[in-house]
């Protein structure tokens, strides 16, 4: 399943690969992505052109992303229902409590998070990334690093995002 749900959403363009490059297999350019946004910054700084970047790394990926994310992501992506829905009462059995020696609170849902060492997280990661660089895409354009030169201002390797935004 995890095979599956990795291949499809990229094979239909709902993952732009060109953005993100972490967490689909065959799919390499990390050391691209780095390499750009260091050749913008050293062009910007000898051209004394305005530029910024901004870094956006999510703490705890795998245990900060709501379960209601997952479910939009699922859907912006098209999974099918039953596979929705299977990943939905996958995620909706999650339960967790503390006990001391003196005390045991009740059984409590977990309503965010992620199961690390699942083969299918680290493509939900992706997909609700996704959600978030769709977000930010209408809004960013193209960095301009004068001389015709311009740059695609979202780059993302799994939840560690980049957008560089030129001022004219």
């Amino acid at each position: 399943m995890a095979s599956r749900q990795t291949k499809y959403p990229t094979e239909n363009g709902y993952i732009n690969t060109s953005v993100q490059k972490g967490g689909i297999p065959g799919v390499s350019g990390c050391l691209e992505h780095a390499t750009m946004i260091w050749t913008a910054i050293q062009r910007a700084k000898s051209d004394k052109l305005n530029l910024d970047v901004v870094w956006l790394d999510l703490a705890n990926a795998y245990g900060s992303v709501p379960h209601e994310m997952i479910q939009l992501a699922l859907s912006m992506c098209y999974v099918p229902e039953i596979i929705q829905v299977m990943l939905d009462n996958f995620f909706s059995g999650f339960r967790m409590r503390f006990s001391t020696i003196d005390y045991t609170t009740n059984w409590t849902n977990v309503e965010v998070g992620i199961a690390m060492g699942c083969t299918i997280s680290p493509t939900l990661i992706v997909m609700t990334m996704e959600v978030i660089l769709k977000a930010a895409e209408g809004s960013a354009g193209p960095a301009n690093l004068g001389g015709g030169c311009s740059m695609p201002p979202l780059k993302a390797f799994m939840d560690d995002t980049t957008n560089i935004y030129s001022k004219d």
